[in-house]
């Protein structure tokens, strides 16, 4: 069993008070491999190496354009996954993890995407896994942002939570149990698919200096940001009735407004829903769907790399 183990721990110094002879010990070596979480959406890519224990230990941001070719945006996902692996080896990363704008299917295919040109189609998994050698994942963004708070953020607490991804679209993460619930082709979540829901016009009407204004009494930015947390509230809600979490959690870009926007978004919501219900800020932010993929390829490593 020692041997088998034997990549994965190291032996380490006995504690110098035992009597007589000390017991052999070990530690897991976090060093042992690596994995790589990334996000690839319409302004940004970015990209993070974390070790075996799941603490990052490089990163690579690249601001893009929002009409960039899917080969060009490929590409740089390439250069930049391949980058920040650069200072371990690319044999040395075992599972990499992406999370996009769009509807992923099951296999790690992006089956639509309304944001990213030419992106309906692409084989992300595959491809991910071709340029390391390894298992390539896939799966949307707010589902990994969601998985990210979960494990390490503002979801730490429950196992029932809604993760709604504010930016330039607005979309929904769902984990229930303690699991990712994607549905059958991936689609759970994507509520923001009904116009009559109002939250395309919603994304639209996002502006950071709106926020900033607001913040500072400006009456008419007040009054736009009422409007955003209520046509935000009428989806999420919606959501809400259908599988009665815990916590429902507000991330992405336009998070950073705080309680400018997170406090109209809790009162809307307690008029909506049945009960009271718990409204948190992401903690990562614009980086919590790249850590979530740094989660899953964690997940696949542990199942089948270290299933011993």
């Amino acid at each position: 069993m020692l041997g088998e183990l034997r990549p994965w721990v190291r032996e380490v110094s006995p504690d110098g008070a035992a009597m007589g002879r000390p017991a052999r010990r070990f530690a897991f070596r976090g060093d042992a491999g690596y994995v790589l979480g990334a996000d690839v959406g319409a302004h940004k890519v970015l990209v993070m190496l974390a070790d075996l224990r799941g603490e990052v230990v490089a990163s690579r941001r690249v601001e893009v354009d929002a009409g960039m070719s899917a080969s060009r945006r490929l590409g740089v996902l390439e250069r930049a996954a391949l980058e920040c692996a650069g200072g371990v080896g690319r044999s040395r990363v075992l599972a990499v993890g992406v999370g996009t704008a769009g509807i992923v299917d099951p296999s790690g295919r992006v089956s639509l995407s309304s944001v990213l040109p030419g992106w309906t189609g692409v084989d992300l998994a595959g491809l991910a896994g071709r340029w390391f050698g390894c298992q390539g994942l896939a799966a949307n963004d707010a589902n990994l942002a969601a998985l990210a708070e979960h494990w390490r953020g503002s979801a730490q607490h429950v196992d029932d939570m809604v993760y709604v991804l504010v930016g330039r679209r607005i979309r929904a993460g769902l984990l229930l149990g303690g699991v990712l619930r994607a549905g059958r082709g991936g689609a759970a979540g994507e509520v923001g698919a009904l116009p009559q829901l109002g939250w395309e016009a919603a994304a639209r009407e996002l502006d950071p200096k709106v926020f900033l204004a607001a913040a500072e009494g400006d009456g008419r930015a007040l009054r736009v940001v009422e409007g955003i947390a209520a046509n935000l509230a009428v989806g999420t809600a919606a959501l809400v009735l259908g599988v009665d979490p815990q916590l429902v959690v507000f991330g992405g870009g336009y998070a950073g407004a705080g309680e400018v926007l997170l406090g109209p978004l809790r009162e809307h919501l307690g008029a909506l829903c049945l009960s009271p219900l718990e409204v948190a800020l992401s903690t990562f932010g614009d980086e919590s769907v790249a850590l979530g993929g740094v989660r899953l390829a964690l997940d696949h490593v542990e199942r089948h790399v270290l299933d011993l």
